[in-house]
């Protein structure tokens, strides 16, 4: 009987731990809100960047037509001045023989104004004997006679006349050659027209992506493909405006690129503008030549931190993470209003002790949720 009511003592009390212990744990996965923290960190701050080509152009429709060639694929290569795409051109071309045929009766007339202007030189209209038989004299007489004394009466000016024959025949030369100039700048312009309905390749590169297939039709100023020199390859990053004070153009810096062994960097561009919203600044690492990466990668860089301070970092829980987000996000509470709101944050180095760095996206003193549940959005409160 003593040995039964033993067993049961021994039964409650471990009931009564393993109560305290589902409590204890309940207690410590419990959702509370915590105070963003100032710690030390290491020597270097981890960034997250993309592999870039080290040219990359958007290719767009210069004209209005339906696309009737594309001369590749994604990844295929071409070298300068290779054609990439090609545009409807036949509504063009049947104008452009328009303006051939009048081209040539523009030039024809041209060269009969300049045959009438050389004729006024050589044989003037004004001395033609011909031209005014008057009084039934001959006509000998009339130049020598009834001209003359037309001029002394004032009844007409020979040389006026004279003038007047030269300048009209001088401005019909005028107005052909102006007509000429005009037919050949619509010629030129339509040439210019046809020459833009073909896409050309402004630099040895490869296709990196389509956004038109053969027979779409397009407009000016449509995107067709993106097109980007691979040869030489870049990361860029976006980097806190507290740590590009370290960062000098030239130096390098040891970067990895998914699972190739870690190598370095050459900082070869640091925009001259941060971003007024994020407070980061764009900066450009040439990679080495011939490293097996592609654009579009995923690689870390490892700065060198030298914050003010003593190298203090802003550090947050793991825990403070939201879990099932593609991307590193945490709950900012207010107490006051008893609700919270997300905020994207960019993660650097762990720093131990279940602690990870925040490059940006907090300060020090504001107060976040710890151990919010999986999916959490905005609004959402412990206890709530």
């Amino acid at each position: 009987m003593l040995k039964f009511k033993h067993l049961q003592v021994l039964a409650v009390k471990s009931c009564l731990l393993l109560s305290v212990a589902m409590l204890t744990s309940l207690g410590l996965n419990a959702a509370e809100i915590i105070t963003v923290e100032s710690s030390q960190s290491s020597s270097q701050t981890v960034l997250g960047s993309t592999v870039v080509p080290f040219k990359e152009i958007t290719v767009t429709a210069q004209m209005p037509g339906k696309i009737t060639a594309l001369m590749g694929d994604v990844g295929s290569k071409f070298n300068k001045d290779d054609v990439l795409v090609k545009i409807d051109d036949a509504q063009l071309l049947a104008k452009r023989n328009t303006l051939w045929t009048q081209v040539t009766s523009a030039q024809a007339a041209l060269k009969n104004s300049q045959a009438q202007y050389q004729r006024e030189i050589v044989s003037p209209r004004s001395k033609d004997i011909t031209g005014m038989p008057g009084m039934g004299m001959p006509s000998m007489m009339d130049i020598y006679f009834t001209r003359p004394m037309y001029d002394m009466m004032g009844e007409t000016n020979t040389n006026y006349n004279r003038y007047s024959d030269l300048l009209s025949s001088a401005t019909g030369v005028s107005q052909a050659e102006s007509q000429v100039m005009m037919v050949w700048s619509q010629l030129n312009e339509l040439n210019t027209k046809i020459k833009d309905t073909i896409s050309i390749a402004p630099f040895e590169g490869i296709i990196m992506a389509k956004m038109v297939e053969e027979g779409d039709a397009v407009q000016p100023g449509q995107p067709l493909m993106k097109y980007g020199f691979v040869k030489y390859l870049r990361l860029k990053a976006d980097v806190p405006s507290m740590l590009v004070t370290s960062l000098r153009k030239g130096m390098t810096v040891p970067v990895r690129i998914g699972n190739i062994r870690p190598t370095e960097a050459k900082i070869t561009q640091i925009y001259p503008v941060a971003d007024p919203s994020r407070h980061t600044v764009v900066v450009k690492f040439d990679l080495p030549v011939g490293i097996a990466a592609s654009p579009g990668m995923y690689a870390e860089i490892y700065l060198p931190d030298s914050t003010p301070g003593g190298n203090s970092v802003i550090t947050i829980p793991k825990t403070a993470l939201i879990e099932g987000r593609s991307l590193p996000t945490i709950l900012v509470a207010d107490e006051e209003k008893q609700t919270s709101s997300l905020r994207l944050i960019r993660l650097g180095s762990v720093q131990g002790n279940g602690n990870i760095s925040v490059v940006s996206g907090l300060k020090a003193g504001e107060r976040v949720i710890n151990n919010p549940p999986a999916g959490a959005s905005s609004g959402w409160y412990p206890g709530s």
